[in-house]
Formats: structure tokens, C-alpha cells, sequence
């Protein structure tokens, strides 16, 4: 990092808030040695995690506020009421530039809609999505949509497209992305018209990375491509049944290595090729969903994570803000007319 950056926490989003936010910044410290933090919630319960990190807490300043967007509030609610909570006040700081970025690992519609609201689109993006990524055959792989619009026409999914290029230079650090538009086969008489019509965008203009065409689910895992592209009904599916089908398989794993002595015996000669399946299958390592198109970097971390996983969901925000990421975008919108 060049410059000190400055990081919004939303402290009390997440299942165990403000513990493992505060946890998380000290590693996100550690690794990003210029970063600053702000944190947004119940002074007294982060003072009581903060003063455990003498340097974090040198770096580290508490904004106190009074309430807090709960898991089961509708987007539309807290836009009415949530205009004392943390994760409001959070993202409020990048709109009045007191921070560069905002993580948070609460309510996913609620952040969206926040957002949303204070932040308005970069100029030229009609939707944001929200983008990861996750281990595959090849390394690492970007996906978009994962659940922010659930239909989209072949505009919205060119401009996905965009900004997963973008994303996958910006985090994963490709330098000529390969991204594909995923589909039902291969074939360009496959898909929905919107599909179809994206793709034929897609070949007529300069586009920054390598167009591939069209993509299938089995691709997803082979890392095929560096970045998937899709609508977020088709992305949020997938994204939650390749979680359910690592579950699974992990599952299966202690099972058998449970069965008998002999498998208990055996899994002593396997526990270092084991550690490292464990090791690069860890959702921690790929925990932080950015959401582009935002006037604003805003970074959702899972709300189940540990202190580990928040602080790659602020390594995350730093890249972004970094690398210049939304920048990118944006001239990349402007320069290929698709404002």
C-alpha cells in the first residue's frame, strides 16, 4: 500500500459482532501496515475487543452509535428507520470522505440498499452486481451476479462482464482475463435471448479482456474461464451449491477416514495432503463479496466468517481502492460507449 488508507467497519454486523471485526482488522494490520480504521457501532462492546490490540488501537478510531440493522430487516425498513445505525453511518463516512472503503458483514440487502441510496451508480453502470471468487482446477475465478438483480437484459450482463475484468486484474492480479457469458451449452444458437444478444455486444466492441463465448456449469469448477458472468438468480444458485457440495464432500472425507482403526491409521499418513485440500478449499481465504458499480467501494463479508475470513474481506476493499479499481470501470464504460 502507498497511502494510508482509511477503512469503515460496520462492528456490529455478523453473527459474532463486534468480536471478530475487531479481531479481523488487527490481521488486516498486519498486512496492510498504512491502514487506518473507523469503527461503527456500540462504543463500550468494541472498546472492550479494541483495547486487547495496543497498535490496532493506535490506528483505530470509534464512531458510537445507537442502533443496529438486524438480520431479518427489509431493505425498504431500514432505508425508513436505519439512519442511526452502524452500518449506516459506516457507509455514510465514504460519501463524506472520511474513509475509502466500507466492509460489513450484515445484512445483505440492507448494505445494498444503503448503498445504493447514498452512492448512486458510477456513471454508466445501470446495475451493480455483486461479485467473488472462489478456487477452481486453475487457480482462482470471478463470478457475477451472486443474487443483486434477478433478471437482466444483455446491457446488464456487458457491463457485468466489464467490471468482472476489471475485478479479476484488480484482486486476483490476471492480467489478461478470459471471461465468458454462462449458458446452457457452448453453442451460439444456446440461451435466452438476452444471453445471445450480450455475447454479440461483447465480440463488436474493444473489449479489455479475452471473450471466450459461453460457458457451462462444469466449467465453473475446471476454471475454464477467470471470470463467469450471469444474472444473479443463475449465480446466486450456483455460488450456494458448489458451498453445499464442498459441505458435502468435506463430510464425506472425516466420514470415511472415521469408518474404521485402519482408516483412522491411514488418515495419519494422509493429514499433510489433507491439510492442504483444507487449506485451499478454506472459505476464509475467499471470504469478501464486492459490490460493483457503486459510486463507493463496499465490501459484504460473510456473516458466519471468523476474524481470518473479515480480514480478507478488508484485504478485499484495500485492492479496490488501491488499484483504482471503480476508476477502471468507469473509463472502460466511458471509452467503450456502453453508458
Amino acid at each position: 500500500m502507498k497511502e494510508p488508507v482509511t477503512i469503515a467497519l460496520d462492528a456490529m454486523g455478523g453473527d459474532n459482532a463486534p468480536q471478530i471485526v475487531v479481531a479481523g482488522a488487527n490481521i488486516a494490520r498486519r498486512r496492510h501496515p498504512k491502514i487506518r480504521f473507523i469503527f461503527y457501532g456500540d462504543e463500550s462492546e468494541i472498546e472492550k475487543y479494541l483495547s486487547k490490540y495496543k497498535r490496532l488501537k493506535e490506528v483505530a478510531d470509534i464512531h458510537h452509535t445507537t442502533a443496529t440493522v438486524k438480520p431479518e430487516d427489509k431493505p425498504s425498513y431500514v432505508l425508513r428507520n436505519g439512519r442511526d445505525t452502524s452500518m449506516w453511518w459506516a457507509v455514510d463516512s465514504v460519501k463524506t470522505g472520511q474513509s475509502s472503503g466500507v466492509v460489513s458483514a450484515g445484512n445483505t440487502g440492507a448494505l445494498m440498499a444503503i448503498s445504493m441510496y447514498q452512492w448512486r451508480n458510477l456513471t454508466g453502470i445501470a446495475r451493480p452486481a455483486i461479485a467473488s471468487f472462489f478456487p477452481t482446477l486453475r487457480g482462482e475465478t470471478v463470478m457475477l451476479d451472486l443474487g443483486a438483480n434477478i433478471s437482466c437484459d444483455a446491457d446488464n450482463l456487458v457491463q457485468f462482464a466489464v467490471m468482472g475484468e476489471v475485478y479479476s486484474r484488480t484482486i486476483l492480479g490476471i492480467e489478461d482475463p478470459t471471461v465468458g457469458l454462462l449458458n446452457v451449452g457452448e453453442e451460439e444458437t444456446k440461451g435466452n435471448d438476452s444471453l445471445r444478444e450480450a455475447a454479440e455486444i461483447i465480440k463488436q466492441i474493444d473489449f479489455p479482456g479475452e471473450f471466450v463465448g459461453f460457458v457451462e456449469g462444469n466449467d465453473i469448477p475446471a476454471g475454464v474461464v477467470d471470470v463467469v458472468v450471469t444474472d444473479g438468480f443463475t449465480g446466486n444458485i450456483a455460488l450456494k451449491t458448489a458451498e453445499g457440495t464442498a459441505t458435502l464432500i468435506n463430510g464425506f472425507v472425516r466420514e470415511a477416514f472415521r469408518n474404521s482403526f485402519m482408516a483412522k491409521v491411514g488418515y495419519l499418513f494422509a493429514k499433510h495432503s489433507l491439510d492442504k485440500l483444507r487449506s485451499r478449499s478454506d472459505p476464509r481465504r475467499y471470504n469478501g463479496a464486492m459490490f460493483l458499480g457503486l459510486n463507493g467501494i463496499c465490501v459484504k463479508s460473510h456473516g458466519g466468517t471468523d476474524a481470518l475470513g473479515f480480514a480478507t474481506a478488508i484485504g478485499v476493499a484495500v485492492d479496490m481502492i488501491e488499484y483504482g479499481g471503480n476508476q477502471m470501470i468507469a473509463d472502460h464504460i466511458a471509452r467503450l460507449g456502453l453508458s
